[in-house]
């Protein structure tokens, strides 16, 4: 993950901008339904239990709050291509429902338009965002007691900074002196106390020098895993092996080589009945999706992604790039997996609070260990090519050349339905975007 950002966008952190509310049904010619997403079908019942339980949703509701989801994560993937430094960052509702899109570039809204979007006018781009946080980040090393993290809010276009009661003060002196604007800046009240779950069991329990952890996800030769669980050249039994490399704090990842006996699978622990959840990939989801850990101390648990980018001090010192939630963990949890359905999201790191009266915790993300480290996925049926899986099913329900889950470019030309279109906008595609469906995005030829 890149946390550096060019001083040009620092600059522009007061661009006026838009942001646009994108309904999960694309605009559709009269009488045409677009084809269901069946995301939620390749999801365990395990799973969709544990969602129900912890969101307080039915099954049904909890599968088709995935299907949502899914389409979610394929529309802001779509949009960030094309909108590229025009992107303000995108977030779900509370419901699922609808997925909103910041722009920076009023001109921009027609092509959100075409796709069913309502334009909001918000301040700052994503990468202004992100640059304004990294300005803090540089400064971690003088943080004050008093601010336990900071992370990027897109839902309110903000940088926040939290603050134990009667700090902000200091907290404030310390934004100013790390070189940033306090208009991007919120300070929240927090009395958040985060710590790493060391001491622990996460997915699958392993041990080092006298202390346990747990098992992230399986990779080739090995696993990934919190970087506060041990560093290069630590041993490991059950597993055995060792640690190939680690970083903490700055991060919070690493990921170790086990022994020949071992045999490392695409699956999470769901401890119950010992029931496991196959893993088919790693697309990172939206901000508000739902979200499941697994844990030997708390055992499945379930809650949303709040936001992104987060960065949070630790004891032992700063770590950037997290992911903040609702979903609980406790002491026993850490390095353990995080769950989208059946895509990985990332491994524990920790929080604050407990999974009896709530609070605030955190994950590092799973593609950035993959992209450090280059490592590969294992997945159910082989090893993921990528970090990031295109979906390749769905088809060309009209007949001809033209497919759901593809990139086009501008110019591509395709067949739909007997009649010829070309792309007059770039976009990746989705069901329901078929040619005749969406002329913002397709002409007749």
């Amino acid at each position: 993950m890149n946390r550096k950002f060019t001083a040009a966008a620092l600059a522009a952190l007061t661009a006026a901008g838009l942001s646009t509310a994108i309904a999960m049904t694309p605009a559709a010619t009269a009488g045409q339904a677009a084809p269901a997403v069946t995301a939620a079908d390749s999801t365990s019942p395990e799973v969709l239990s544990a969602m129900s339980r912890d969101l307080k949703i039915t099954t049904e509701q909890a599968k088709q709050r995935l299907n949502r989801e899914y389409k979610a994560t394929k529309t802001e993937s779509a949009l960030r291509g094309t909108l590229g430094a025009n992107f303000g960052g995108a977030w779900l509702d509370a419901g699922a429902t609808t997925l909103t899109v910041a722009v920076t570039d009023a001109a921009k809204a027609d092509q959100v338009r075409g796709l069913g979007a309502v334009p909001k006018v918000v301040s700052r781009s994503q990468a202004q965002l992100d640059s304004a946080k990294s300005r803090l980040d540089d400064n971690a090393r003088k943080v004050p007691k008093s601010v336990p993290g900071w992370y990027v809010d897109v839902t309110t276009n903000a940088v926040v900074v939290l603050t134990k009661a009667g700090g902000q003060d200091a907290a404030a002196a310390w934004v100013k002196a790390s070189g940033l604007d306090t208009a991007a800046v919120r300070f929240e009240t927090s009395a958040e106390e985060p710590r790493p779950f060391i001491d622990v069991i996460g997915g699958n329990a392993y041990s080092f020098g006298g202390s346990r952890c747990s098992i992230g996800f399986s990779v080739e030769g090995g696993f990934v895993t919190a970087g506060h669980c041990g560093t290069a050249g630590t041993q490991t039994t059950n597993p055995s092996g060792s640690v190939v490399a680690s970083s903490f704090p700055g991060n919070d990842y690493g990921w170790v080589r086990v022994a020949a006996g071992n045999t490392p699978r695409p699956l999470v622990n769901r401890y119950s009945g010992g029931q496991n959840v196959a893993v088919a990939g790693s697309t990172e989801a939206a901000v508000g999706a739902s979200v499941c850990r697994s844990g030997s101390t708390t055992g499945w648990r379930c809650g949303t992604i709040q936001q992104k980018n987060s960065s949070v001090t630790y004891p032992q010192g700063t770590v950037t790039g997290l992911t903040r939630t609702s979903a609980c963990a406790e002491p026993g949890d850490s390095g353990g997996s995080w769950l989208a359905g059946d895509q990985a999201q990332g491994v524990t790191s920790g929080g604050s609070g407990n999974c009896s009266q709530g609070g605030t915790f955190y994950f590092q993300p799973v593609n950035e260990i993959l992209q450090v480290y280059s490592l590969r996925l294992l997945t159910q049926g082989g090893p993921n090519p990528t970090t990031n899986p295109t979906t390749t099913t769905s088809g060309n329900p009209g007949g001809g050349t033209w497919a759901a889950y593809t990139n086009y470019a501008v110019g591509a030309t395709v067949t739909y339905g007997g009649a010829s279109y070309r792309a007059i906008q770039g976009h990746y595609s989705l069901p329901g975007w078929e040619p005749p469906n969406v002329p913002s995005l397709w002409a007749r030829s």
